[in-house]
């Protein structure tokens, strides 16, 4: 019995005709099935499956090394077309849904690393506000008392 190797769209669980959006949210739910950090597989098993998903991804979000994968496969699409945004839907449709985070093929989640870096400078922006504030609140009431202080000439 000869078995062949599994395509990459076979290891995404996606067609040939996968839009990239597809690919990206059908790789973000399987990482996390097979990274071998948040798996319950071996990690040996989980770490080649994992390989060969990144694999499969880094190839097929590629516009030229995915069609040189599909001719390779056989697949004769001449190239991987977007389903065009329909003109009765309305522009922000989408706009706050799940799926819409993944058009985008550079988002990503922030991490935690990420998240805490940006409450200190939040805060780091806060105390300079507020050293601002005291600043001026001091100054001005300096300027206040030399203003209505007697000039003190000292003649001799």
């Amino acid at each position: 019995m000869h078995t062949s190797k599994p395509t990459y769209y076979n290891l995404l669980g996606l067609e040939p005709s996968a839009s990239m959006l597809e690919i990206r949210c059908a790789y973000k739910r399987l990482s996390k099935c097979y990274h071998p950090d948040t798996t319950v597989l071996p990690i040996s098993d989980a770490t080649v499956k994992f390989q060969h998903l990144n694999e499969a991804y880094t190839t097929l979000m590629n516009l030229e090394d995915r069609y040189a994968y599909d001719l390779q496969i056989g697949y004769s699409k001449r190239g991987v077309i977007e389903s065009p945004v329909s003109y009765h839907s309305s522009v922000f449709s989408g706009y706050y849904s799940i799926k819409s985070r993944c058009s985008d093929p550079s988002y990503r989640s922030l991490s935690s690393g990420e998240i805490f870096a940006l409450f200190i400078l939040s805060l780091t922006f806060l105390g300079c506000l507020m050293l601002v504030l005291v600043i001026g609140i001091i100054h001005s009431d300096l300027m206040l008392s030399a203003e209505f202080a007697p000039l003190s000439l000292n003649i001799q």
